[in-house]
């Protein structure tokens, strides 16, 4: 590790969870981010500037202005251009030694079997059940960790498929397939701070499993209400029916 890294993570590497070891793996890490929104904006930026050394953005929209109330990674500047490469050009100005590849569609079948399969973690900040869904089922077959959360309103949840642990469950054992139709915010709203707090967890999270430290939220479902501000956690058992980690 050069000089200037050192300092630049020196309030990391003094945690004596992480020390030297634990930022070389940052610095050495891989890490596919599934959408450049609410939550990838605060997960892109804060994996950044912790140190991962690879960052893989994917998302097929563009900024609007409408995004910029919560879409923090994004500017005024950068309205109607690609979400990818807006937040990319944000990524480096943070931090210009993490390699950032871009994606502007939305993968599937063996391109993003190809995605996963190259990711120590992947990031699960997408806004729709489908992609949520596909995802599973990729990274359970891939036996790659899954950080996942959602937004709405003024409530967030979070937790962590992990699909090296035994018996651990998966987004199809907590979540019908039923093809039923979704809330979106555009359509009921969600404050803008909460995402800030959902997908900053996701980066705690990840930073967790890239470094081995801690214990993750694999097999717990925690869930905010930022009204109340209040926590509730909800123990995840796999489905012994799950069609996708049980088959």
């Amino acid at each position: 590790m050069k000089d200037e890294q050192l300092l630049r993570y020196s309030r990391q590497i003094v945690l004596p969870q992480i020390d030297i070891k634990g930022q070389q793996s940052l610095l050495d890490s891989h890490v596919v981010i599934i959408g450049v929104g609410g939550l990838g904006s605060p997960v892109a930026m804060y994996l950044a500037a912790a140190g991962v050394g690879h960052l893989t953005l994917v998302d097929d929209d563009e900024v609007e202005l409408s995004n910029l109330q919560r879409q923090i990674v994004h500017s005024e500047n950068n309205v109607g251009k690609l979400k990818v490469e807006s937040a990319k050009e944000r990524l480096q100005s943070l931090n210009s030694e993490c390699q950032i590849d871009t994606k502007s569609e939305r993968l599937t079948g063996d391109a993003l079997n190809q995605a996963v399969a190259l990711a120590d973690v992947v990031v699960d900040c997408s806004d729709n059940f489908a992609t949520r869904f596909l995802l599973n089922k990729v990274t359970q077959a891939l036996k790659t960790p899954l950080v996942s959360a959602a937004a709405i309103r003024m409530e967030g949840q979070i937790t962590v498929y992990d699909a090296r642990r035994t018996g651990s469950a998966c987004y199809r054992c907590v979540y019908e397939d039923s093809g039923e139709l979704q809330e979106t915010c555009s359509e009921t709203g969600v404050l803008s701070p909460l995402l800030g707090i959902m997908g900053s967890m996701q980066a705690v999270e990840t930073v967790k499993l890239l470094t081995g430290i801690g214990e993750t939220l694999a097999g717990r479902l925690m869930i905010l209400d930022a009204l109340s501000m209040s926590w509730q956690e909800i123990r995840l058992r796999q489905d012994p029916a799950c069609p996708v980690c049980n088959p």
